[in-house]
């Protein structure tokens, strides 16, 4: 285990009678982005920002205490005891209750991911039973895990040697897809267009590996972020983006000059990242030089042309 690593819940992983000591740790990393704080611009120091009560003005933590609102302007006080004494088993214990196909489940509900590992060796036995269990027959597990002051649902599936834990989101956390589509025809496409494009999508299918694939945007804010630094917070000059021409309605022909064109010159998926730049299109700002009289040159003799080199 990571020594910096510590586990956001622990708990027993239950199948029927069978429980597991388990202990969960967030799969993601919040530091592989670099973050921003507000500044007050002529002093250089950083925002701060105070509770505040209207009328009252700043308030100390003390006073602070959680209220639902029941009615416009009128709260009831929950203190911290009568919230932590709601008695969920779900706080402690996470129990899988249903197994679904592997494929069953929606992209649109998954949430977030966490890594599940058995809590010590004694442990190790029974989680592994369930690990191989859920790979064999391919088969996902759910249940519901209360965590920070909320239940939520969650999805467990076999990952490497362990367990890979995603919540979910409610039914009622979604929105309808319907009125967002509404307006899109049921029409279906044109099967000589389908043919090529299912073509295409064949020729550029690959297993999928992660490391492929590089977040080129934030490459890019971290250049920009040294280059700041090297020059000690000047400005740097910022080359402007060439707008990209709006593509026109085009019709059937069009598509299909395209799509083929498309088709022959794809290649196979890269096995390693794709090759596009991460610098940032910046240029140091250079101070304007002090003009100078600039002697006549003499006229540049005419000369034969040069051949281009085959």
């Amino acid at each position: 285990m990571p020594a910096a690593s510590r586990p956001i819940w622990k708990g027993q992983l239950r199948l029927s009678l069978v429980s597991i000591a388990v202990e969960l740790y967030t799969a993601t990393k919040a530091s592989a982005k670099p973050t921003f704080n507000q500044i007050h611009k002529p002093t250089g120091k950083r925002i701060h920002y105070e509770k505040v009560v209207e009328g009252v003005g700043p308030v100390d933590r003390d006073e602070i205490i959680k209220g639902y609102e029941f009615e416009k302007g009128n709260y009831i006080e929950l203190t911290e005891d009568e919230i932590d004494a709601i008695k969920l088993d779900t706080k402690k214990t996470l129990e899988l209750t249903q197994f679904v196909g592997a494929c069953e489940i929606d992209p649109i509900y998954y949430d977030k991911p966490y890594f599940v590992v058995p809590a010590d060796e004694l442990a190790e036995d029974a989680f592994r039973v369930v690990r191989d269990a859920l790979r064999q027959s391919e088969k996902v597990g759910i249940g519901q895990l209360a965590l920070r002051g909320k239940e939520y649902l969650v999805a467990i599936k076999p990952t490497g040697t362990g367990l890979l834990l995603e919540t979910l989101h409610y039914e009622e956390e979604l929105r309808k897809a319907d009125p967002y589509f509404a307006e899109i025809s049921a029409a279906k496409a044109d099967p000589d267009l389908l043919d090529v494009a299912t073509a295409l999508i064949e020729k550029k299918t690959a297993k999928f590996d992660a490391k492929v694939y590089k977040d080129h945007y934030q490459a890019a804010l971290r250049e920009l972020i040294d280059a700041k630094i090297k020059a000690k917070g000047n400005k740097i000059a910022v080359k402007p983006e060439k707008d990209e021409p709006r593509p026109s309605g085009s019709n059937v022909v069009d598509l299909m000059a395209a799509l083929k064109s498309s088709l022959e010159g794809s290649s196979e998926p890269p096995e390693k990242a794709p090759a596009r730049s991460s610098k940032p299109k910046t240029a140091a700002a250079k101070p304007a030089a002090a003009s100078k009289p600039t002697a006549s040159k003499p006229a540049a003799s005419k000369s034969a042309p040069r051949k281009k080199a085959s």
